[in-house]
């Protein structure tokens, strides 16, 4: 399969109003300080996390991160498969100790010095689809009598009665969401997988303030007796609102070679993506602010040399328009910033270039415009993954 794209680049201006989608440890705002000024910024994991959700509901895939793998096995043979509870947890932690992932036993919450038998998290996070975890199940199954007549699981050095090299088989096996976002199982041999996408941390284009929002609850019971005075809770969060630059690239050949000569599966991964770029939003304190926006603009760009960031464009912070907003002087700094970078570069490496915005006019930097994010993803797509021959 022939591809004359190498990367696709995918640039969004988004603004989002007051809200806090990414905490840090004392539930702040993250922040970050560039061209000398305080911007809002939210992590790539943050973000990644939410594109997942929604990358995973297009491909009608899903994956699952733990370290609790045995107990989900568990669940399964319990819920699914009637089997009773003891014998399922036994086959549960059996599975989680037979690969060569160290383990360890959980506490037993009331008394927090005391391991519990047969309750067993792997060291290291297993990356796996979701159907992953039925095929454990498969496997439990069919050493079912060799369960039953196993010792419990109750320390480290306890060996599993179940072969190491199917479950590792299993722990080794992807779906189109590992292909994209990688995997890192360093315990596991080659279960590895090169992520074909990188995603930066989002930030404001403009400096921000962080606010703080004092809040009250009432008491109901005692509001009902006329009791006005006081509240039942009080306290305080943190808040910003703002334009922000977010940025990501899909290496299609690294994609390539993950799923394999599978052209319309490498169409659907990298539609599925970018769409879920363009439309995900991180969703902490969602019930109290609601800040569900779409992006003010969406530019994709097709490239045949590297991928190309353009948050220096950002690095002099926006200053607010006449009317005070910051989402069209942001749109208007990246297309001017993007027709310099590329003509720096030269335009040979540009396949095609086009955007789609709301009240946007005249970002001839950006290339072509299209009426809809979805013409705007197909379009690219249709550049970066022609086909004519033999890579």
């Amino acid at each position: 399969m022939f591809l004359p794209a190498r990367f696709i680049d995918v640039h969004v201006v988004q603004s989002v109003p007051f809200a806090n989608l990414n905490r840090d440890d004392t539930n702040s705002v993250k922040t970050v300080q560039y061209g000398n000024v305080l911007r809002t910024r939210v992590s790539s994991q943050s973000w990644k996390r939410a594109i997942r959700g929604v990358f995973e509901e297009r491909i009608g895939q899903a994956a699952l991160r733990t370290r609790r793998i045995g107990e989900r096995v568990t669940l399964l043979l319990t819920e699914d498969r009637g089997w009773p509870l003891n014998l399922a947890e036994k086959a549960g932690a059996h599975t989680a100790a037979a690969s060569s992932i160290k383990f360890e036993l959980a506490k037993d919450p009331k008394d927090p010095k005391q391991a519990v038998a047969n309750k067993v998290l792997t060291n290291a996070m297993v990356y796996v689809p979701e159907t992953a975890v039925a095929d454990l199940a498969d496997l439990a199954e069919e050493f079912r009598e060799a369960l039953q007549n196993a010792k419990d699981i109750k320390k480290p050095a306890d060996k599993s009665v179940l072969p190491t090299d199917r479950v590792e088989a299993v722990l080794r096996s992807r779906n189109g969401v590992i292909n994209l976002f990688g995997r890192m199982l360093a315990e596991v041999d080659n279960a590895g997988v090169d992520g074909a996408v990188q995603v930066a941390h989002a930030l404001t284009t403009h400096e921000t303030d962080v606010e703080l929002d004092y809040f009250s609850a009432v008491d109901d019971i005692t509001a009902n007796w006329g009791d006005q005075s006081g509240s039942g809770h009080m306290g305080h969060a943190e808040f910003s609102a703002g334009t922000f630059y977010r940025y990501a690239t899909v290496d299609v050949r690294d994609l390539a070679r993950n799923i394999g000569n599978r052209p319309e599966e490498l169409r659907e991964l990298t539609a599925a993506f970018l769409s879920a770029f363009i439309l995900s939003l991180p969703q902490a304190k969602k019930n109290s602010t609601a800040p569900h926006t779409i992006p003010d603009l969406a530019h994709i760009s097709v490239r045949t040399d590297r991928p190309l960031s353009y948050a220096a464009a950002f690095e002099s912070p926006v200053t607010a328009a006449g009317q005070g907003g910051y989402a069209a002087p942001s749109r208007t700094t990246l297309s001017g910033y993007a027709e310099e970078a590329n003509r720096l570069l030269g335009a040979g490496g540009i396949l095609n270039a086009g955007w789609a915005g709301i009240d946007a006019k005249g970002l001839d930097g950006l290339g072509t415009r299209h009426t809809s994010f979805d013409t705007l993803i197909d379009t690219a797509l249709t550049h970066a993954l022609a086909s004519g021959g033999t890579a």
